[in-house]
């Protein structure tokens, strides 16, 4: 599967758990590291621990390994490194706070609306 293809897998994913939030930023042109971006708000602890098991599984239906997850500990903030594409989770406040979007505000975001 392409690192594409991935993507709109991961983003159906997050929409069918309900993600409140969802943008896609492209940073392959400026990192070696990933393509892809998600960033994605919870309701919740327990939100995020769903979006985020969401899409691990996701990820296996395909064969995507997983190179790790992040931030089980509290469920504020996880993280899911599926190389091509990184997938934070996160709840209201962790992501008013650590503003992830800000960082790369440079590069072009996508939101829900026309991720499609």
């Amino acid at each position: 599967m392409t690192e594409v293809t991935l993507h709109d897998h991961l983003v159906e994913a997050i929409e069918e758990a309900k993600g409140q939030d969802l943008i896609s930023i492209d940073v392959a042109d400026l990192t070696s590291i990933t393509d892809y971006m998600l960033i994605v708000s919870g309701t919740s602890s327990r939100h995020v621990r769903s979006l985020a098991d969401q899409v691990v599984l996701a990820a296996k239906e395909y064969g995507e390994p997983i190179i790790g997850v992040e931030g089980r500990e509290n469920y504020e903030w996880v993280l899911v490194d599926l190389g091509d594409v990184l997938v934070h989770v996160m709840q209201k406040e962790a992501r008013s706070f650590y503003e992830l979007e800000r960082l790369w505000s440079d590069v072009p975001v996508t939101t829900e609306s026309n991720l499609e």
